[in-house]
């Protein structure tokens, strides 16, 4: 059954989100970063490349032909084959394939709106059994 943890109390879900992924990548993961929105995918893949002088973190958007070979995958289609690892939700929706992944990351900011697709999404898992870890960030982090 997949493990989920829920990253509240973000001021910057993007740079947690940021953060989460060279973790996992300096772990040897494979990691998908969820999004539906394009301009957000664009966003995070940009910032991927900026966020950290010292932290590189080899990646590519989902659909390009070499995902199936890239660490880390942002975008709103799973790759194909053993791609499944950890996923990483910084849609306002579940994703609808989050089971394949042995892991799954939901990182929440602070706007009113974040915090209740989140809430929504965490009953949602709850509600089906899953065991759900809280982590609360502090915003200086």
């Amino acid at each position: 059954m997949t493990e989920i943890d829920f990253y509240s109390g973000t001021g910057d879900k993007l740079n947690i989100a940021c953060r989460l992924v060279a973790k996992a990548y300096r772990k040897g993961r494979r990691v998908m970063v969820y999004t539906s929105d394009e301009r957000l995918a664009q966003r995070f893949d940009e910032l991927l490349w900026t966020f950290a002088p010292t932290d590189f973190v080899p990646h590519c958007r989902s659909g390009n032909k070499l995902s199936e070979v890239t660490a880390v995958i942002v975008g709103n289609e799973p790759p194909d084959g053993l791609h499944n690892d950890v996923l990483i939700n910084l849609d306002m929706e579940n994703p609808p394939f989050f089971s394949r992944f042995q892991r799954l990351i939901e990182v929440t900011g602070s706007t009113p709106e974040d915090t209740q697709a989140a809430r929504k999404r965490y009953r949602f898992y709850q509600d089906r059994g899953y065991q759900i870890r809280h982590h609360r960030v502090d915003v200086h982090d």
